[in-house]
């Protein structure tokens, strides 16, 4: 590895690209279509790992983030986060150089879509199938014909079909309860499908989040795939089942500033402005921040969950360590941490280095 002297976001491109592969595969045996979520990664030079496997069409979170995967070659588009109307300048322009999908929800934003939509402009209607977040109810008909009504007035926008995030999946509290929650979101989009399929034959179901595509293998009439953290996994996911440990592409390596051997603990450069403040339960109950990889004997070695980084505050971590393991930590070391929740530890790194040592910029570098 390359010198590293400050907390540095580290991937493996080729666990990367056995996790694209692995999907793009579960996609193609399911006859779905895979418009992988790139919020994760938000680099231009890892979205054309995914052009390896045949990926054509993405999906992001921002207006800003379509911008910058349009000006890096993509020209199929589907911006996952309710309209901004405040925006609408900038879709506008967008939409008139890439194909370009937005959700509504509301028929404030369908109105101000229907009014000033210049360009030709795909709608998803967001559905909330238990996540409550944001989406319509799929029991609220009504408003799902004022918005389409609305939206009618316009020759320019298409209505897609329905789309939504089962983002209650991360809730779950084991595999079992994913499939469940996964299946009821289905239903309630079939549903949908049905009673819209007459006044729109092509109506789609799109769906994602990493838990379920990940796990479940029931995607009777879904017709796209969308998720995305599964490009790098994390603690998180596999906390729920969603991958196994080598599945995890990713580490923060942070130098080690300080060693306190009455507390069991070292201190390193890495704080909340690089882990964010994620965490899950530790077995002791207690929070756990991130997990420690060593390297012995030439070996990569997962230390088990005495050993893991339990406070974080704005630029220090702090690593509880049985002391065995903490001889073996110096003043100057770097540490390995597998994070929590990589899409934020990402978006705060801003660039990356891979195993190999090349620079990764993002548009946020």
């Amino acid at each position: 590895m390359i010198e590293i002297i400050r907390p540095t976001f580290v991937i493996d491109k080729e666990v990367c690209l056995q996790n694209i592969e692995r999907m793009a595969e579960k996609a193609k045996t399911h006859n779905l279509r895979f418009r992988p979520h790139f919020k994760t990664h938000q680099s231009a030079k890892i979205g054309e790992w995914f052009r390896l496997f045949g990926v054509d069409a993405i999906t992001v979170s921002s207006v800003s983030m379509a911008e910058y995967f349009a000006m890096n070659g993509w020209d199929d588009i589907t911006i996952a986060f309710s309209l901004n109307i405040l925006e609408m300048g900038n879709i506008n322009r967008l939409a008139a150089s890439v194909k370009l999908n937005v959700l509504l929800e509301n028929r404030e934003a369908a109105e101000i879509l229907s009014s000033q939509a210049k360009a030709p402009i795909g709608v998803y209607l967001k559905i909330d199938t238990g996540y409550n977040r944001t989406g319509i109810p799929s029991t609220r008909t009504g408003l799902i014909d004022s918005i389409l009504d609305i939206i009618a007035t316009n020759p320019k926008i298409t209505f897609k079909g329905f789309l939504t995030h089962t983002g209650h999946t991360y809730e779950a509290r084991s595999t079992n309860e994913i499939f469940s929650r996964q299946f009821d979101a289905l239903l309630k989009l079939r549903s949908l499908k049905a009673a819209y399929k007459r006044r729109f034959p092509n109506v789609e179901i799109s769906m994602g989040d990493t838990p379920s595509a990940s796990i479940c293998n029931n995607f009777g009439g879904v017709d796209e795939l969308r998720p995305g953290n599964f490009v790098f996994y994390d603690l998180m996911q596999h906390s729920l089942g969603a991958c196994s440990m080598k599945d995890i592409a990713v580490r923060m390596v942070c130098p080690v500033v300080a060693k306190h051997v009455s507390r069991n603990e070292v201190v390193i450069y890495g704080g909340a402005v690089h882990f964010a403040k994620e965490s899950i339960l530790n077995t002791d109950g207690k929070p756990l921040y991130g997990r420690i990889v060593i390297e012995k004997d030439g070996e990569k070695q997962l230390l088990d969950t005495n050993n893991y980084l339990s406070r974080l505050s704005q630029e220090h971590g702090v690593i509880k360590m049985t002391p065995t393991n903490l001889r073996e930590i110096n003043v100057g070391d770097l540490m390995k941490v597998i994070p929590v929740h990589s899409c934020l530890t990402a978006n705060l790194a801003k660039t990356y280095m891979t195993t190999e040592g090349e620079e990764i910029s993002t548009a946020n570098t």
